[in-house]
């Protein structure tokens, strides 16, 4: 199989480490790069040396978008900022790639649908990595919640936060993508996770009401804080996000009609408890290792390629979060609820 990775910083690297690992030899890797800057990366994010990359992984790399394609790759994963993924994803789309779609789909809807239309017309895998969807943590509490241990939920507050600058030591912050609003970042879309999960556990909400802004000294264009509600049929939800936490948390906590449930990322602990507040379980996964998700999420991928199997997020779902996302920036800007049935 040959594949075609578009940028090559920490996420695209990863994906390249993970293809070596399955495939070794036996498939060939081959990259769009533009800047051509990013050092070899570990899977902890330390610089292992500023150059060799394309060496180091046996890749093959291209100036041109065009020439890269011309080199019929099975798949394209599309790696590079957000406000870029539209261009490259209709081009690979066209040329009969199937699409790994880094989270999220765009920072706008511009494109979007000729793009779904492509990937329908070509009978295209398209899959949105949301890579929290393999966490077991997640997986744990999804299951919970499906066997209505804590029956009708009720409320959920979710809270993400990490300290920008400390995301990337290899890099500059002020650089990133996500302090840049020109290449589709801020808290509300790049910490999207929490919003894809919130749609796959509760579905898609009623009205959302957000506030929040760039309210730190952080050198950023965008949005470092935001606290929004999001209103279900007979259930309310909380999300806060910032990039000011040290140290970080993420943690989702449901209340239920017969009890609640916890989930921490950070500690890797699920808690259950009853409708008298008694503890009935807890799990956690001390052995987790975060790159085992990324794994999982490009076995899936290549999985759906090769069999026909169904991905956990096609381009319809992850339209989903990145509708919430833009709700919650529009309420934000507005000050004001915006209903999820009227056009964003």
């Amino acid at each position: 199989m040959k594949f075609l990775v578009i940028g090559l910083g920490g996420i695209g690297q990863r994906h390249v480490r993970n293809l070596r690992t399955r495939f070794g030899d036996k498939c060939e890797i081959i990259a769009y790069r533009v800047r051509r800057t990013s050092p070899i990366l570990t899977d902890s994010l330390q610089v292992e040396s500023v150059d060799g990359l394309e060496q180091r992984y046996g890749i093959r790399s291209f100036d041109s978008l065009d020439a890269a394609l011309e080199q019929r790759p099975i798949a394209a994963l599309i790696c590079n900022p957000t406000s870029l993924h539209m261009p490259v994803a209709l081009a690979a789309a066209e040329s009969g790639c199937h699409l790994l779609i880094e989270k999220p789909v765009s920072h706008s809807l511009d494109q979007v649908g000729q793009l779904s239309e492509i990937v329908r017309r070509n009978s295209l895998v398209c899959m949105i990595a949301y890579q929290l969807r393999f966490h077991p943590c997640i997986i744990a509490a999804q299951q919970i919640l499906a066997e209505g241990r804590i029956g009708r939920p009720l409320a959920c507050r979710a809270v993400v936060g990490e300290y920008l600058p400390g995301w990337h030591s290899y890099e500059d912050y002020r650089g990133m993508y996500a302090s840049k609003r020109v290449l589709g970042g801020g808290v509300v879309i790049t910490q999207i996770h929490e919003l894809d999960l919130m749609f796959w556990l509760f579905g898609r909400p009623k009205r959302v009401v957000s506030i929040g802004g760039h309210l730190s000294d952080l050198e950023i264009d965008v949005e470092d804080v935001a606290s929004t509600l999001l209103s279900y049929d007979g259930m309310v939800a909380h999300l806060h996000q910032d990039y000011l936490q040290r140290p970080p948390a993420r943690q989702f906590e449901i209340v239920g009609q017969r009890g609640k449930l916890q989930v921490d990322l950070i500690a890797l602990t699920v808690q259950l408890f009853g409708s008298s507040g008694e503890k009935l379980v807890t799990r956690s996964f001390p052995t987790f290792q975060r790159n085992s998700m990324f794994e999982e999420e490009l076995s899936c991928f290549v999985d759906a390629i090769q069999n026909g199997c169904k991905v956990p997020v096609n381009l319809a779902d992850g339209l989903q979060s990145l509708e919430m996302a833009l709700a919650i920036r529009r309420s934000m800007d507005t000050g004001g609820p915006i209903e999820m049935s009227e056009p964003i």
